[in-house]
């Protein structure tokens, strides 16, 4: 028992860190420098996205090249229309704060990123990925929505739906592992908004317990889309080395071309840390870890349904041709007999009662965020602009990255 519990410890700040982090903590591990699948994985090029059906795949832009997705519609968007209350999440760029606006005391959820981070770090290009998928999850009850985004000469804004349910990882670091009907309803959710992300042609790539939340009735919420690759048809694949350590699919890892079914397999990994309590191929040593997850085969214990056995042998099948899900996608997964308890219609019309209430109260209800963040203070730079004399050239080079960033729904979203 207390080797689990060490191993949890080290397993949960370790997947706090952002996968170039991880790499470069890597580099610094003699021992793991020498393993062979690792010095693969680190003599990668520069992340580059490559449309592998396409013929003359477009650069990505640089930090020089104006990202315009068209005039704001939303002109009037500014920080001081909210008062900034609580820091509930943090990320590689910047923070999401819970905020009340002053009109008319609605509460949102307010990622605030920093453009020269995101710059520095080349990941404009993602992050106004991140824009164009929200925009589409309006359709979506487990799909964080969009209200609207605006910036300022420094920051990015995306005003965002309030769920504070809590992120599913919180609740499995307290409860260790989830019964097999919790597990199956959460499963079912997650797989029902990757199939809607799949239907517009769009790969999630990044699954795992810290970006799925609970609404304040314990339904499933889907968020963070800043690694989804848009324009992927159904046999489309491309190539970018990106995700989150522990859930990275073999074919990644491997450097080959992969399609949506990365996304099946992460639902994988993400149902077995349901079942067991950590992904199914976790080890404190990074090298052992990445060698687990190409060459180990799936080792399951005794105690789950032979349902559960059956949906994550063809999940976490480490050839994607053979993956569940790969010939018909999301009706592979939703026709399994692992799911035969659920109604789907009833599922996505929120119809069934989630197996879990988180019981917060009202919007003050922090109860389900990590201390970590709430404790934080808000910082005072927030809401409001540097003065225009502070504005340097690296600034403005940033505001001239993110033109038509801003975003503001029609009044037709909302009939």
């Amino acid at each position: 028992m207390k080797d689990r519990t060490t191993a949890l410890t080290s397993f949960m700040k370790q997947r706090r860190m952002g996968l170039n982090d991880f790499i470069q903590r890597l580099a610094t591990n003699s021992y793991a420098c020498k393993h062979p699948e690792v010095q693969s994985i680190m003599n990668l090029s520069p992340p580059q996205d490559t449309e592998l059906m396409n013929t003359n795949p477009s650069p990505p832009p640089s930090p020089s090249q104006q990202i315009n997705l068209g005039p704001s519609s939303n002109p009037s968007a500014k920080p001081s229309d909210f008062h900034f209350l609580k820091v509930i999440g943090k990320g590689s760029f910047g923070k999401v704060l819970l905020a009340r606006h002053r009109a008319d005391d609605q509460f949102y959820a307010v990622k605030v990123l920093q453009k020269k981070a995101i710059l520095k770090k080349k990941e404009e290009k993602h992050i106004m990925s991140e824009r164009n998928v929200l925009l589409k999850n309006v359709k979506h009850p487990f799909l964080v929505g969009l209200h609207y985004s605006f910036q300022t000469t420094d920051k990015l804004y995306f005003i965002l739906d309030y769920i504070n349910g809590g992120e599913l990882f919180y609740h499995l670091q307290r409860e260790r592992c989830f019964l097999e009907p919790r597990a199956r309803f959460y499963a079912a959710e997650i797989a029902s908004a990757l199939g809607y992300l799949h239907s517009l042609n769009i790969v999630y790539r990044d699954l795992k317990p810290e970006n799925i939340l609970l609404d304040s009735q314990g339904h499933i919420i889907l968020t963070d889309f800043g690694l989804c690759k848009e324009n992927i048809e159904p046999n489309g694949t491309t190539s970018t080395f990106c995700g989150t350590p522990e859930y990275l699919a073999p074919e990644v890892l491997h450097k080959q071309p992969y399609d949506r079914t990365v996304d099946w397999w992460c639902l994988g990994a993400v149902l077995y840390e349901m079942l067991y309590g950590l992904p199914p191929f976790y080890s404190r040593n990074t090298a052992e870890m990445y060698d687990n997850i190409l060459n180990k085969p799936l080792q399951l214990k005794p105690n789950i349904s032979n349902a559960a056995r059956h949906l994550l042998e063809g999940l976490l099948q480490k050839d994607r041709t053979k993956r569940l899900g790969c010939t018909d996608d999301f009706t592979e997964i939703k026709n399994h007999v692992f799911f035969s308890p659920i109604n789907w219609d009833d599922l996505n019309a929120k119809k069934i009662t989630p197996p879990f209430n988180p019981n917060v109260t009202g919007p003050n209800d922090l109860r389900h965020f990590d201390p970590e963040f709430t404790d934080e203070p808000v910082p005072s730079s927030i809401g409001c602009s540097p003065d225009s004399a502070l504005v340097t050239a690296s600034i403005k080079e940033a505001a001239e990255a993110f033109v038509g960033f801003s975003y503001a729904p029609s009044m037709d979203s909302y009939l």
